[in-house]
């Protein structure tokens, strides 16, 4: 008898990179932190123009704030939207049918992004850096889309200090099982203010959130004009 033959290894590579969080995602639009959120949605959102990327969209939880801004402004906008999980993906799109929103709904992970280099003026990231696997090359690939004086913005929960900290990485493990692959213990605001290729222009601490995902962190970070990126 002749014994089945394996999955080629790309294949078993893209099974084993998918992202899929089927009850999560059905879950996710009755959670508390959407609506916690949602005035700082507004600055992600304030005056936006030109190409703006929303970075793992999830359900489409800005949508509403970027449609009030497209609708207020005076500004042409063109809005695009990557999201790695098909369920949120899908839901993603249904907001923005329902919305009557014009967005580019893409599948893809923040550590490949879909897009040629400085096509954004705007990448907006709202609880995201938490749930990527390599947060150092999505940051890296955000700075690539980006055009020269675009902007990063975003709104991140972080890593706390002192015995908060030592909890949140006890109870890292099952977090992470339970919220889609969210890790509390990541330290996102070092990451990204410390990067070559953006100069920070405002980090604010926010009193914000629920323990053990706190404390939040909003900012804005711009892409450099004068130095290249560096290409590995």
């Amino acid at each position: 008898m002749s014994e089945s033959q394996p999955s080629s290894p790309t294949e078993s590579q893209r099974r084993s990179n998918e992202i899929s969080h089927p009850v999560f995602a059905a879950l996710y639009d009755r959670l508390p932190g959407d609506q916690m959120l949602e005035p700082h949605h507004e600055y992600l959102a304030a005056d936006l123009s030109g190409r703006v990327l929303d970075l793992g969209a999830g359900t489409g939880a800005l949508f509403p704030t970027v449609l009030e801004a497209v609708e207020g402004g005076t500004r042409e906008l063109e809005y695009h939207a990557v999201e790695p999980d098909p369920h949120m993906r899908r839901r993603a799109e249904q907001r923005a049918a329902d919305l009557g929103l014009a967005v580019d709904v893409r599948d893809g992970r923040a550590e490949a992004l879909p897009y040629p280099d400085d096509t954004f003026e705007y990448v907006l990231a709202s609880v995201v850096f938490c749930t990527i696997e390599d947060p150092d090359a999505a940051l890296e690939e955000v700075a690539r889309v980006l055009k020269p004086g675009g902007e990063f913005r975003f709104v991140e929960h972080v890593h706390a200090d002192g015995w908060r900290a030592t909890a949140q990485d006890v109870l890292n493990p099952l977090w992470e099982r339970a919220a889609g692959g969210c890790q509390l213990n990541r330290e996102t605001l070092e990451r990204f203010v410390g990067h070559e290729a953006f100069d920070v222009l405002e980090v604010e601490r926010l009193s914000l959130g629920v323990f053990p995902a706190t404390p939040f962190v909003r900012g804005r970070l711009q892409r450099r004009r004068s130095e290249p990126l560096s290409r590995s």
